[in-house]
């Protein structure tokens, strides 16, 4: 498969997990979007501040840069939570497809409470969710429930990918 992947949502919705079982049942690699963030971004996700649009777009240009030099595919989880970030990656991965992990706001903050030594504060979930904007009918993409089990998603994502 050589599809270019990005799985999304907001932080505590399972991106990493979905994405390296992605990769595995697939057979692409899987990056984590956050090993990409300068480290002046984690320091201040880390002192519970959110990062502003300045702040991301070279972020978002080395996510579509990734991508782009996998021709053979890949995966990587990144929370693209605005059209115009989607866009941006899009810039240099034409062809990239969102998996979109969302879910009820109190199951998400659950998780990101639970997570030991992560950078992001749950503090911020609120801030995430507020910016977040759901992929539109033009964006290539499907949302999945976290709900479901990560093996359920895995598999009706992969299912999905195969299809398209």
């Amino acid at each position: 498969m050589d599809k270019k992947i990005i799985v999304m949502g907001v932080s505590g919705s399972g991106k990493s997990t979905i994405g390296e079982m992605l990769g595995e049942a697939l057979d692409l690699p899987y990056k984590d979007g956050d090993d990409l963030h300068p480290q002046a971004n984690i320091d201040k996700m880390a002192e519970g501040i959110p990062l502003n649009d300045e702040d991301r777009w070279p972020w978002l240009q080395l996510i579509g840069e990734w991508l782009e030099a996998r021709p053979e595919g890949a995966i990587l989880g990144c929370s693209s939570l605005k059209r115009s970030y989607r866009d941006k990656i899009r810039e240099s991965a034409p062809d990239a497809v969102f998996v979109h992990v969302h879910g009820d706001r109190d199951l998400l903050y659950s998780r990101m409470s639970e997570r030991p030594g992560h950078f992001m504060p749950a503090s911020l979930l609120d801030s995430q969710l507020e910016t977040l904007e759901p992929l539109q009918d033009d964006e290539s993409g499907r949302v999945f429930d976290i709900a479901n089990s990560p093996q359920d998603i895995v598999d009706d994502a992969a299912t999905w990918l195969r299809n398209l």
